[in-house]
């Protein structure tokens, strides 16, 4: 029986089997060694590998020591180049673009208040001309009146008196019949800087026996609506006016204080002397178509009728000259008139004509204010009524 613990003989390798087991291992080494990547080499320096740092400096200007001069600061100033500025494109497509034309304003309420434009230094001194008088004149001012003019003018500015307008003296009121109450429309046609416009104007006249009330409205389409009104006392010699009001958009009134001796203005201008027998912008033409119906045959061609007239900052003298009776066409129809004008005093003065009708109690069925550059504005009659309670 064997023994199962005896040991086994076993047959020795062959050579050439271990010949070709060293070259196996020897070619997986060397195939190792070729395809090893080279992070088994030796460790790259982390350094090399950050990003590079940027620093940022600030630079500051230096400060200034000295304020330029005006003269050096405004040399560099002209000579900053101005921007360019590149030129914008036209669209492709046309715009219809509507043609604005520039709209009168409202001169046509002129015919009641004639504004005087004067130019710069044109005005002359009130020395030069002699003051107003309630008392009639039938000349000239005396050398002595005119040699003591200065002299008043320096008091009247040592002391603060109004100093009365300058023009001739007021013509004296011997008759007067003023006319009935009534309302009188027109049709307004103007031309200003080449266009011509047209206007509607209401005067409504309020002869109350004791007072009077006088309103004049112009309106007219784009432009809107300007008022003139004048109201008062009727005494023996006429119309005493209390208060005359111009409003176009804000109002400015005249004030007229009898009892302190003066017109006061609310736009703050300089007061004037009160005088008897004045009138303002509204009240003239009512006053004047009293003096003609009082005294028909007083008037003859020719003759003048002088007044001192108010407007809503300041007084003036207007002279009318009575000319030759005339027949109009109007709206209205055919009337006899009476016409006066107001010729100009000065370069810039407006001339200014008034057409009254006898048969209508001397009311002014027609007026025209021509202006010293050709703009005029005519006011004819095309209805009376009744003025409204």
């Amino acid at each position: 029986m064997e023994n199962p613990f005896a040991p086994v003989a076993r047959a020795a390798p062959r050579r050439g089997t271990l010949t070709l087991l060293v070259l196996l291992v020897l070619g997986a080494h060397l195939l190792v060694l070729r395809t090893a990547p080279k992070r088994f080499g030796p460790t790259p320096d982390p350094a090399a590998q950050r990003a590079p740092v940027f620093a940022t400096r600030s630079i500051k200007p230096p400060s200034a020591t000295k304020a330029a001069a005006p003269a050096v600061a405004a040399a560099a100033a002209a000579s900053v180049e101005k921007p360019v500025v590149k030129p914008v494109k036209k669209s492709v497509f046309k715009q219809n673009k509507a043609v604005v034309q520039e709209v009168p304003t409202l001169p046509a309420i002129d015919f009641v208040a004639p504004q005087t434009i004067e130019p710069p230094g044109s005005i002359p001194p009130v020395a030069e001309e002699p003051a107003l008088s309630a008392e009639p004149n039938s000349g000239p001012a005396s050398s002595t009146a005119a040699l003591a003019a200065p002299a008043a003018d320096a008091a009247s500015a040592a002391t603060g008196t109004p100093v009365p307008p300058p023009g001739p003296r007021q013509t004296l009121v011997t008759d007067i019949k003023l006319p009935e109450s009534a309302r009188l429309d027109y049709k307004v046609t103007g031309g200003a800087k080449g266009l011509t416009y047209h206007a509607n104007a209401e005067l409504n006249w309020n002869n109350a026996g004791g007072d009077y009330e006088a309103r004049m409205t112009v309106s007219a389409l784009f432009i809107g609506s300007r008022s003139m009104a004048s109201r008062g006392k009727i005494v023996g010699e006429g119309l005493a006016p209390s208060r005359f009001a111009d409003k176009y958009k804000s109002e400015v009134a005249a004030h007229f204080e009898p009892d302190k001796g003066q017109v006061s203005f609310s736009a703050n201008t300089p007061a004037t002397p009160w005088i008897k027998g004045m009138q303002d912008r509204v009240s003239v033409f009512f006053q004047l178509a009293g003096m003609l119906a009082g005294n028909p045959n007083g008037f003859p061609v020719g003759a003048t009728i002088s007044m001192v007239t108010v407007g809503p900052r300041d007084a003036d003298g207007w002279t009318f000259l009575v000319e030759a009776g005339e027949k109009l066409s109007l709206p209205f129809g055919e009337l006899d008139t009476l016409k006066l004008s107001r010729q100009p005093r000065k370069e810039f003065d407006q001339k200014v004509e008034i057409w009254y009708a006898p048969s209508l109690g001397y009311l002014p069925v027609r007026s025209k204010i021509t202006q010293s550059n050709g703009d005029f504005v005519d006011q004819q009659l095309k209805t009376v009524g009744k003025p409204p309670q």
